[in-house]
């Protein structure tokens, strides 16, 4: 089949981005082919259709989203999004047409509002045609407080997620599965977060000396990575908390706090808050976003790009303190490239992953000095550290790996005959 994945980005390094990638790869080793229409797309090759109005970013959909969300006077709120979804209707009719898309994945794009003329287009679209669809839902507007206020609810009820026939819904963690189906009396498949584990990453630890070089990190100098986007659900202030302790504690070595990730679309507010806290608590915090792409490839001349996987290399320790996760994107990559990682026993990792047996440093909301003596241990003994890592990545490979992402799309395409 034709396959065409639609959202309103699928480019960075985002966990949608990511996951769309990923079952991309999987869907062409199963023989189909596939190309994207998004409003920012990169990486998905030379026939894929950007639609710059799909992207939450568009200023006419983010007043939109502010009206509907935001304000108490939204005005004709109703309208615009009516007008805006017409258009992206004809737009997404024409790539389906264009590129003869036999199936749509839809990345987030009906769970999420952050675009209600997107959804809105997709819902009309996929009802009037009967186009079989996958949609994939990493997120819910229930899950987020910034979306429980709302001006137009009859629009989330119609479409984020929609009831429509030729829709298979598929959702990331248990615990939304068992929410869409007692809010909406809808069925769904799990297909959680997952890497090629499979393929063992190639070794390339000399990556790790230029990564420090370009960043000025000392060599005696332990780098504890925070690998995920700067937003207040993550629990960044755990991780200084952590590198506060430890290197009050270490007389032998200096502590880098490294963000690999940025803001992207929830603002700075977060990011000047822990730039306060860290200077305040003498922890060196180090936010390189421009410094890290998927690929490592960079747009023109300047300074060196890396990629994740030498984000990784170049750690010493992971902190994965998040408050609320879809999943765990970010778990999975530290166990992919074999780092020990902190874990804040966020629900999702409760209910799905915990139970699995993962070796890992956990904290319930706080670090304590137990955390702190853990976390010291890995440090110093590197057998340590080797056995946990090569433990965690075992058992990602039996229950994460590409072979159960191909398992669960073979069902639901079935099911859509």
């Amino acid at each position: 089949m034709n396959i065409g994945a639609v959202s309103t980005r699928l480019a960075g390094t985002d966990g949608v981005s990511l996951e769309a990638a990923k079952l991309a790869r999987i869907l062409r080793g199963m023989g189909h082919r596939t190309t994207a229409c998004a409003g920012e797309i990169a990486g998905w090759g030379d026939d894929a259709v950007c639609i710059p109005e799909m992207h939450f970013a568009d200023p006419r959909v983010r007043a939109i989203h502010d009206d509907a969300f935001l304000s108490s006077n939204p005005g004709d709120v109703r309208e615009r999004i009516a007008r805006v979804a017409a258009a992206l209707r004809r737009g997404i009719a024409d790539f389906i047409a264009n590129r003869r898309i036999d199936l749509l994945l839809v990345e987030n794009a009906l769970a999420i509002p952050m675009h209600l003329p997107l959804g809105l287009a997709l819902h009309d679209l996929i009802k009037a045609t009967g186009i079989p669809t996958i949609a994939h839902h990493h997120d819910f507007h229930w899950e987020r407080e910034r979306f429980s206020r709302c001006t137009v609810p009859d629009l989330l009820e119609r479409c984020f997620p929609p009831d429509l026939p030729s829709i298979r819904h598929v959702v990331i963690n248990t615990l939304a599965r068992a929410a869409l189906r007692e809010r909406r009396g809808l069925d769904s498949s799990i297909l959680p977060n997952l890497l090629d584990f499979e393929t063992a990453p190639p070794h390339r630890e000399d990556r790790s000396v230029l990564v420090r070089r370009e960043l000025c990190v000392g060599p005696d100098e332990r780098v504890i990575l925070q690998p995920t986007r700067v937003v207040a659900r993550k629990g960044i202030e755990h991780a200084i908390e952590l590198v506060r302790r430890l290197q009050t504690a270490d007389e032998r070595h200096g502590y880098r706090l490294l963000i690999s990730h940025g803001t992207t679309d929830e603002g700075v507010t977060y990011l000047e808050w822990l730039r306060g806290l860290a200077d305040r608590s003498g922890v060196r915090l180090l936010v390189a976003e421009q410094r890290f792409s998927t690929t490592g490839e960079a747009a023109g001349s300047g300074p060196m790009i890396f990629d994740l996987q030498d984000a990784y290399e170049t750690a010493d320790f992971v902190t994965y303190p998040s408050l609320v996760e879809g999943f765990g994107n970010a778990f999975l990559e530290a166990v992919y490239f074999r780092r020990p990682i902190l874990v804040n026993r966020y629900p999702v990792y409760v209910a799905d992953i915990e139970p699995l047996g993962f070796d890992v440093v956990a904290i319930d909301g706080a670090v304590t000095r137990g955390t702190v003596n853990a976390v010291r241990r890995i440090l110093d003994e590197p057998a340590v550290a080797r056995s946990m890592t090569a433990h965690n990545f075992d058992l990602a490979a039996e229950h994460f790996s590409y072979a159960a992402g191909r398992r669960c799309l073979e069902a639901v395409l079935a099911s859509l005959g």
